[in-house]
Parts: C-alpha cells; structure tokens; sequence
C-alpha cells in the first residue's frame, strides 16, 4: 500500500507524533511518502530523525512558476470534469471576503502540485495533519488527483472557526476521519451531518512506552519541566505566577522550559519581572532524546495550556513515571485522571495550579503511585504500536471498501445509460 502524508510544515520539533506515525506505519510495511506545504527551518533540526525526514519530504513551496503551470495543465487535459470540479469546489469552500479568496487561490494553486505529484507517484490514499490550511490542500488535491483522502481531526484551534474552515466539507469528502480524542470527535460530530458521524474514528497519538525508563522519586521535589511550543494559549505566564507563591515555600525550585515561540521573549521579560532568572531556564527546542533525558531530571510535569489536543508530552511525562499536572480543557481528562494519575486543575488559575504542584513536591508517595498509574494508562490507551495499527486497518479496509463501491458502480452503470 502506497500512501501520502501531508500537513502544512514537516517535520516539526513540536510534531513528533506525526513523525513517529509515520515510521511506525512504515514498519508496518506501508510505502509513505510525506508531503508538505512549507519547508521546516533549521530550528526544528533538533535530532537525526528530522534530519532524516527532511531529506525525504516533498516541499511544495517555493513555487517553480513552470512547474506549477504544467502541473495544472497536465491535470486540467488529463481529467478536466475533476479539474473544473476542483475549481468550484475550491470557490464553494472559500473564506468570506478578499482575504479569503486571496488565500483560497494560493490553496488551490499549491494543490495542483500535491495532486500531480500524487499522480506521478501512483499513490493510492493521501493522509492530512492538522485539517486547517493544510487539510484544504489536501481537499482540493484529492478532488482534482482523482485520489481518495482522509484527515486526523486534533483541535482545538480548528474548532474555534470550522465554519470558516468548512470542517463540515472537508468531514463529508474524507474517506475517514481519525480523531485523536472523544472530545475532538464530538466537536467534529457537531459540523458534520448525522450520516457522516460513522467516518470518525478515535485514533490516539501515542508514544513507545518502551523508550521510556521511570523515575525515581527522592524524598523531597523540586525540579519542575514544560515542555511545547512558547505561545499564549500555552498559560506560561499562569506557571509563572504560580512559581512565584510556590517559591515562599520552596525557594530552591527551578522550572526548565523546553521549545520556542513568538512568547519567548515575552516571558523572558516576565521572568525578570517577577524575579524569577534564577529559578527558571529556557533552552529551546530539545530532540526526542534530549526530552527523554530531561524527564529523568524531573519531579513533577506541568501544562498549564488555555487550549489543548492530548499533548503528547504529557503521555512522554507519564510513560517517564513523571506525575502531571494539567489544565482540565479539551480532551485531556481522557489521559490525566484526577487524583489518579495526576492533578487536573483549572486553566488560568494560578493558586490552584501552585498548590497541586505543591503537594506533589512535598510528598514522594503520591509522586509515586501517580508515575505508576501515569505509565500503566499510557501503556494502554496511548502505545503509538497499538494505535497506529489501528490506523492501518483503518486506512486498509476503508479502501477496500471504496474499491469495491467503485467496482459496483462501474458493473451497475451501463443499466442506467
């Protein structure tokens, strides 16, 4: 099986689910070939893996404007009902004003290039990562290439403008929809008509606990670890204040931060603000092996996120016998179980946030059986090995069906003339 994967920037330091699906699906014996919109800046070469990858990936911008000419041409003579289909589709679809249209123009432009190389490659399926810009690339391809696609709903940002984004659509004209959450899927359930629900199906990113060795847990805590990218909806500055009431307390506590983002320099500035230069450390992107490392450094893992899939990260903490503490939004009490596995608190209150980290600090014991319970519901919910088999019968048998829908209507057909 021959099969493509598209999302808008590949691959990213902040994305290593997507790199891990696909080489996990590759083990499987499935030929992927990864796609994507953008080239990935230097920053996010954190590891061989991206390096690795890179080489490997097919960047559709920059634009060669001849390419790009012959590309549509090409389609436009090979099949131009599909291509004139794509063009109103494309049009049907678009955001609301100049803008909108502007932008639909460059999605449908950079879906020419996706679908003829698609074509070329004798790809059967094309998989999409983040359903925004992106997931309208791969729409439009798919209906120009003659292809089937299919996309992974995560959220939450999606969510906050599907309408604009027509999720509704892009639902309808996915082969399947795998979601990474029951929260993502009952967001989606919302845009999508009644007889669509069934295409959606709960995927899980995940992690190979086995890469994972536990911690373990001196008597007294002090070194806390976030880790993502340094942007608003991530609630740092929330961590910030509550590392200044945590400090009363505990005065030698350090917090390291791993990643980058338009934030850092902000939160530099309020680290200084706030007197904290001594306590906190940035040092950007890490590779997966560096996190992993990191992990066995930490007491206690904290996301203090305003919006949220299920982080990744936390399953990596978890795995790691690391206790969390976490924002109760999105889906990630599907991960996090209250006074279980971790401490959910919720998002943009800082003193709750500070004594759950609190008492976790101060008591070894409940750092314990949290890592324990933490690794335990990885290991069974969120094995990437699992999941990602999932997938694979997923994607195998909603083309199989396909096939034989087509081969039915192909037979049926000549009945009709």
């Amino acid at each position: 099986m021959r099969i493509a994967y598209l999302t808008g920037e590949y691959p990213r330091a902040t994305d290593t689910f997507i790199q891990r699906e696909v080489i996990t699906l590759r083990k499987l014996g499935v030929d992927v070939h990864t796609f994507s919109v953008r080239p990935t800046g230097e920053e996010h070469m954190v590891g061989e893996e991206q390096k690795l990858e890179r080489l490997s990936t097919f960047y559709i911008l920059p634009v060669n404007p001849i390419n790009l000419l012959l590309a549509h041409l090409s389609l436009l003579f090979s099949s131009p009902k599909k291509y004139i289909g794509a063009i109103k589709l494309a049009w049907s679809t678009s955001q609301p004003g100049f803008r909108g249209a502007f932008y639909q123009l460059f999605y449908f432009l950079e879906a020419g290039i996706l679908a003829k190389q698609i074509k070329q490659r004798q790809i059967v399926h094309l998989h999409n990562h983040i359903a925004e810009g992106s997931g309208t690339v791969a729409m439009l391809a798919s209906e120009m290439g003659s292809f089937t696609y299919s996309f992974t709903l995560h959220g939450p940002y999606i969510f906050f403008r599907a309408y604009q984004w027509r999720l509704d659509e892009k639902i309808k004209r996915a082969l399947f929809v795998s979601c990474i959450s029951n929260y993502a899927r009952s967001q989606g359930m919302i845009f999508a008509p009644q007889e669509n629900w069934n295409r959606m199906h709960i995927i899980h990113c995940g992690i190979d606990p086995a890469l994972f060795q536990t911690v373990s847990h001196k008597k007294q805590g002090k070194n806390l670890l976030f880790v993502g990218r340094l942007v608003a909806a991530k609630g740092l500055l929330i961590l910030l204040e509550s590392l200044v009431i945590l400090k009363r307390l505990h005065p030698d506590i350090s917090l390291t931060v791993v990643g980058n983002g338009s934030e850092r320099e902000h939160l530099e500035q309020m680290t200084y603000s706030l007197g904290l230069c001594e306590s906190v450390n940035y040092v950007g992107y890490k590779s997966q092996s560096e996190v992993r490392e990191y992990l066995q450094q930490t007491d206690v893992f904290v996301m203090s996120s305003f919006a949220e899939g299920i982080p990744v990260v936390l399953m990596e903490a978890m795995a790691s016998g690391v206790p969390v503490v976490a924002t109760q939004i999105a889906g990630i009490s599907e991960l996090v179980e209250d006074s279980v596995n971790g401490y959910l608190v919720p998002p943009g209150n800082s003193l709750e946030l500070a004594e759950s980290i609190k008492k976790l600090l101060n008591n070894s014991q409940i750092r314990e059986t949290f890592g324990k319970k933490g690794r335990e519901k990885v290991e069974e919910n969120f094995n990437i090995n699992h999941e990602v088999a999932k997938l694979h019968s997923l994607i195998t048998n909603a083309l199989q069906k396909n096939q034989q829908v087509q081969v039915r209507s192909c037979a049926l057909a000549p009945l009709y003339k």
